[in-house]
């Protein structure tokens, strides 16, 4: 059976998702100390503040922002891992 890549690229974002989503949940519920500074340090590469093109008729803004997450990595990883063995 042929993988489709779009199966991967979906495997990935679940991943994600769910792993980021699972890292902000411990964030808010862990005590204070060293487990919740693991989990609340996030890594933020984006465009930030946006791209703002003014071509006088037509105004275009182009932005984004990811916060990732040690689980957001694992996520990601055991999303690529589970396409694998599917």
């Amino acid at each position: 059976m042929r993988k489709s890549p779009w199966v991967l690229l979906v495997f990935i974002l679940l991943g994600g998702l769910l792993g980021g989503i699972l890292g902000e949940i411990l964030r808010v519920v862990a005590p204070e100390g060293a487990i919740q500074n693991i989990f609340s340090t996030a890594l933020t590469p984006g465009i930030n503040p946006p791209l703002t093109i003014n071509l006088i008729l037509l105004k275009v803004t182009i932005g984004f922002t990811l916060k990732m997450n040690l689980l957001t990595f694992l996520g990601i990883f055991l999303g690529a891992y589970l396409y694998k063995q599917v």
